[in-house]
Protein backbone atom coordinates (compact mmCIF):
# COMPACT_ATOMS: atom_id res chain seq x y z
CA UNK A 1 0.00 0.00 0.00
CA UNK A 2 1.38 3.71 -0.81
CA UNK A 3 2.00 6.34 2.05
CA UNK A 4 -0.80 8.40 2.87
CA UNK A 5 1.66 11.52 2.35
CA UNK A 6 2.15 10.47 -0.97
CA UNK A 7 -1.23 9.36 -2.68
CA UNK A 8 -3.44 12.25 -0.77
CA UNK A 9 -2.23 15.00 -2.78
CA UNK A 10 -2.93 12.75 -6.33
CA UNK A 11 -6.83 12.18 -4.35
CA UNK A 12 -7.07 15.74 -3.85
CA UNK A 13 -7.19 16.79 -7.50
CA UNK A 14 -9.77 14.95 -8.37
CA UNK A 15 -12.38 15.15 -5.17
CA UNK A 16 -11.42 19.21 -5.18
CA UNK A 17 -13.39 19.42 -8.68
CA UNK A 18 -16.36 17.45 -7.58
CA UNK A 19 -14.89 13.73 -7.74
CA UNK A 20 -16.29 11.47 -5.25
CA UNK A 21 -14.47 8.90 -3.56
CA UNK A 22 -14.95 5.48 -3.29
CA UNK A 23 -13.43 4.22 -0.37
CA UNK A 24 -14.54 0.70 -0.11
CA UNK A 25 -16.72 -2.19 -2.25
CA UNK A 26 -19.96 -0.77 -0.92
CA UNK A 27 -19.24 2.37 -2.44
CA UNK A 28 -18.60 1.15 -5.66
CA UNK A 29 -21.90 -1.11 -5.22
CA UNK A 30 -23.93 1.71 -4.28
CA UNK A 31 -22.82 3.91 -7.36
CA UNK A 32 -23.14 0.70 -9.81
CA UNK A 33 -27.18 0.21 -8.43
CA UNK A 34 -27.75 3.94 -9.22
CA UNK A 35 -29.40 4.90 -12.54
CA UNK A 36 -27.97 6.78 -14.87
CA UNK A 37 -24.23 6.80 -15.71
CA UNK A 38 -20.94 6.88 -13.84
CA UNK A 39 -17.16 7.81 -14.82
CA UNK A 40 -15.02 6.00 -12.32
CA UNK A 41 -11.11 7.16 -12.62
CA UNK A 42 -9.02 4.72 -10.99
CA UNK A 43 -6.44 7.18 -9.78
CA UNK A 44 -2.34 5.66 -9.10
CA UNK A 45 0.86 6.84 -8.63
CA UNK A 46 2.12 6.20 -12.14
CA UNK A 47 3.64 9.07 -14.09
CA UNK A 48 1.09 8.93 -17.10
CA UNK A 49 -1.83 9.05 -14.28
CA UNK A 50 -0.21 12.43 -13.38
CA UNK A 51 0.55 13.85 -16.39
CA UNK A 52 -2.29 12.88 -18.91
CA UNK A 53 -4.38 10.75 -17.19
CA UNK A 54 -5.92 13.23 -14.20
CA UNK A 55 -5.67 16.12 -16.28
CA UNK A 56 -7.78 14.83 -19.18
CA UNK A 57 -10.75 13.83 -17.05
CA UNK A 58 -11.05 16.91 -15.41
CA UNK A 59 -10.84 18.80 -18.72
CA UNK A 60 -13.11 16.26 -20.29
CA UNK A 61 -15.76 17.06 -16.88
CA UNK A 62 -15.12 20.64 -16.97
CA UNK A 63 -15.78 21.38 -20.43
CA UNK A 64 -18.71 19.71 -21.27
CA UNK A 65 -22.91 20.18 -21.12
CA UNK A 66 -23.19 16.20 -20.94
CA UNK A 67 -21.29 15.13 -17.56
CA UNK A 68 -22.41 11.45 -16.04
CA UNK A 69 -24.58 11.64 -13.52
CA UNK A 70 -21.83 10.45 -10.65
CA UNK A 71 -18.39 11.46 -11.31
CA UNK A 72 -16.28 9.08 -9.36
CA UNK A 73 -12.79 8.10 -8.36
CA UNK A 74 -10.67 5.25 -6.62
CA UNK A 75 -6.86 4.70 -5.59
CA UNK A 76 -4.57 1.64 -6.72
CA UNK A 77 -2.43 0.59 -4.57
CA UNK A 78 -4.36 2.22 -1.56
CA UNK A 79 -8.12 1.73 -2.03
CA UNK A 80 -7.30 -1.74 -2.02
CA UNK A 81 -10.93 -3.35 -1.52
CA UNK A 82 -12.83 -0.82 -3.60
CA UNK A 83 -10.76 -1.28 -6.72
CA UNK A 84 -10.81 -5.10 -6.67
CA UNK A 85 -14.68 -4.38 -6.49
CA UNK A 86 -14.73 -1.61 -9.29
CA UNK A 87 -12.34 -4.20 -11.23
CA UNK A 88 -15.25 -6.77 -11.12
CA UNK A 89 -17.61 -4.50 -12.83
CA UNK A 90 -14.59 -3.61 -15.37
CA UNK A 91 -14.60 -7.25 -16.65
CA UNK A 92 -13.31 -8.50 -19.16
CA UNK A 93 -10.82 -5.91 -18.94
CA UNK A 94 -7.70 -6.71 -17.14
CA UNK A 95 -6.75 -4.86 -13.96
CA UNK A 96 -5.54 -1.50 -15.26
CA UNK A 97 -4.20 1.61 -13.77
CA UNK A 98 -4.37 4.74 -14.28
CA UNK A 99 -8.36 3.79 -16.04
CA UNK A 100 -11.10 5.79 -16.76
CA UNK A 101 -14.76 3.82 -17.30
CA UNK A 102 -17.86 4.79 -17.73
CA UNK A 103 -20.95 2.93 -17.06
CA UNK A 104 -25.24 3.04 -17.70
CA UNK A 105 -27.10 1.44 -15.36
CA UNK A 106 -24.18 -0.35 -13.95
CA UNK A 107 -22.89 -1.76 -16.85
CA UNK A 108 -19.94 -0.87 -18.75
CA UNK A 109 -19.78 0.71 -22.13
CA UNK A 110 -16.42 2.54 -22.27
CA UNK A 111 -13.06 1.91 -21.10
CA UNK A 112 -9.51 3.47 -21.15
CA UNK A 113 -6.92 1.51 -20.58
CA UNK A 114 -3.35 2.71 -19.57
CA UNK A 115 -1.94 1.57 -22.82
CA UNK A 116 -4.72 3.94 -24.02
CA UNK A 117 -3.33 6.60 -21.72
CA UNK A 118 -0.27 6.16 -22.30
CA UNK A 119 1.77 8.61 -24.77
CA UNK A 120 -1.76 10.11 -25.32
CA UNK A 121 -1.91 13.91 -24.06
CA UNK A 122 -4.63 15.23 -21.52
CA UNK A 123 -6.26 16.67 -24.78
CA UNK A 124 -6.67 13.45 -26.96
CA UNK A 125 -7.86 11.43 -23.07
CA UNK A 126 -10.24 14.72 -23.06
CA UNK A 127 -11.72 13.92 -26.25
CA UNK A 128 -12.12 10.59 -26.04
CA UNK A 129 -14.38 10.56 -23.34
CA UNK A 130 -16.05 13.61 -24.41
CA UNK A 131 -17.04 11.30 -27.10
CA UNK A 132 -18.11 8.81 -25.06
CA UNK A 133 -20.52 11.27 -22.73
CA UNK A 134 -21.98 12.63 -25.89
CA UNK A 135 -23.30 8.67 -26.81
CA UNK A 136 -24.07 8.29 -23.06
CA UNK A 137 -25.02 11.21 -21.07
CA UNK A 138 -27.74 13.23 -21.02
Amino acid sequence: MYPAEIVIPMKEELTENGFKELLNPQDVDNVMAEKGTALVMINSVCGCSAGTARPGVLLAVNNTNKKPDHITTTFAGFDIDAVKKVREYMLPYPPSSPAIALFKDGKLVHMIERHNIEGRSAQMIAENLLGAFDAYCN
